[in-house]
């Protein structure tokens, strides 16, 4: 490495709680396909964190002398263990609340930051260790660094954005009902106020663990009410608001009929109703329509990364028939379909999965599971008969791949013929196409897809945007 060990600065991210610092390191382990070690220092004890002592001989100039020596450090041991386990070599350490430790751990923490070693034991070359702490005005325990300490970490300071969070939002199919509602209220994203009653707070924990919270009631049929919201959003007033939208939400989608609108078959009453509604409520019912199309296009998405995972086991079995000529075509799919759960297995240990990869795993594994059985049923088989059925088999899915394409390019073509007939094309279709955009997925999508309109709408929003800031330039 071109730096050396001594001279690794730490890095400190510092910021409010609930904001994802903790979720930024496992975005980079994702992405740099690095390992992920992470702990919360205020759990821990001296003992664990440097180890225990033990009596150890050592002999000298011809002397024996006692020596108080340490066991390995559960933290050491950790990054040791998962190196063994995930067959990384490189990664992340990443120890939250680094501020908040007790006073017996703070010189501790002051070696680990300038040496990289908890007691006598270093952490393992190729480890870079990140650290997380909330500012003292969040957290009474909070023990300020001295400066010799800062002066060997290399400081970040994280704070809540909502048009990034957003992103992650949509990538993560956080509940339309949150999303729209923070489109429209986004100084209630993150909120931290002091009153008489104490800390009043709404964070994008918050919000993503209310969203979450929203799709198991809809599931078994429940409406969360604002007392639930306001276990989730401690700020009694954002609270209170988000309970009301999500209230006229639901009551949009069924008044609006927007399941009629996704068939075809738009209400000329209604949509001429939503043409004199009022703003807010316009869009309310943009947010519905916003979140449809996004669902088609997730699930078309979702689809095909599944088929991309479920392609390369195939070609690894085809290649296995052709080199192992002796093995049975049925032994064979089952030694690539194990390949496939051990491979989800070792990155699912790892932390090294998304959620939505695993499920994409979990989909193809239930596939090739499928396509085993019936090879079974089938009987003995040469190798050619075999992959033969399976091709067919996977073209078969292709199919329901094809056509998830096409039911999610029909549900972007139904939301602009009822935005047209509304006439919502000015700032509703800004709000549509720019919400479109926000979503990598969509993008990724939509740049395939032949959607004339799309493309019109989009070229006529970057045309505004590039006008808007000559305007701005020049006055």
């Amino acid at each position: 490495y071109s730096i050396p060990s001594i001279r690794q600065r730490p890095m400190l991210l510092m910021g409010p709680p609930g904001i994802g610092k903790t979720q930024i390191m496992q975005q980079i382990a994702q992405e740099c396909n690095i390992g992920l070690v992470a702990y919360t220092i205020t759990h821990h004890t001296r003992q664990s964190a440097v180890g225990l002592p033990f009596i150890q001989e050592k002999t000298f100039d011809g002397k024996s002398y006692s020596v108080t020596e340490y066991t390995m450090s559960e933290i050491v041991y950790s990054i040791y263990q998962y190196m063994e386990e995930s067959g990384k070599k490189e990664g992340i350490l990443f120890i939250d609340e680094i501020n908040c430790v007790s006073e017996t751990l703070a010189p501790t923490m002051l070696q680990f930051l300038q040496c990289k070693t908890f007691g006598n034991h270093e952490i393992p070359e190729g480890w870079v260790i990140v650290a997380a702490g909330n500012p003292p005005e969040y957290n009474k325990s909070v023990r300020e660094f001295d400066v010799v300490t800062m002066d060997r970490i290399r400081k970040i300071e994280v704070e809540a954005d909502f048009q990034v969070w957003k992103e992650y939002a949509y990538a993560n199919g956080l509940h339309p009902a949150v999303i729209s509602y923070l489109n429209t209220k986004k100084q209630n994203f993150y909120q931290m106020e002091t009153t008489v009653d104490g800390r009043c707070f709404a964070t994008p924990r918050g919000w993503e663990d209310l969203s979450t919270m929203i799709g198991i009631y809809e599931k078994i049929d429940k409406t969360i009410d604002r007392e639930v919201v306001a276990q989730y959003i401690q700020h009694p007033k954002i609270a209170k608001d988000f309970a009301n939208y999500l209230e006229l939400f639901y009551k949009y989608r069924t008044d609006y009929q927007i399941e009629e609108i996704f068939k075809g078959n738009p209400d000329e009453i209604l949509m001429k109703k939503v043409s004199h509604a009022s703003f807010d409520e316009r869009l309310a019912v943009l947010g519905l329509l916003i979140s449809k199309v996004n669902e088609r296009i997730r699930f078309a998405v979702e689809k095909e990364e599944e088929m991309e995972l479920l392609q390369g086991t195939l070609i690894r079995y085809k290649e296995s028939g052709q080199a192992e000529v002796s093995k049975d075509a049925l032994e064979l799919l089952e030694e690539v379909t194990a390949g496939l759960l051990f491979e989800e297995k070792q990155k699912k240990e790892a932390e090294l999965l998304s959620r939505r990869q695993e499920q994409n795993y979990r989909r193809a594994g239930t596939l090739l599971e499928t396509y085993l059985q019936r090879l079974r049923l089938e009987g003995s088989m040469d190798f050619e008969t075999a992959f033969a059925k399976i091709k067919e088999w996977f073209e078969e899915e292709n199919q329901k791949y094809l056509q998830m394409g096409q039911t999610a390019e029909q549900y972007l073509e139904y939301a602009f013929d009822f935005l047209e007939g509304t006439g919502l094309t000015g700032q509703e279709m800004v709000i549509f196409i720019t919400e479109l955009n926000s979503n990598a997925r969509s993008v990724a999508f939509l740049q395939e897809c032949e959607s004339e309109r799309y493309f019109r709408y989009n070229k006529e929003l970057l045309f505004s945007e590039k006008r808007e800031k000559i305007l701005e330039k020049l006055n």
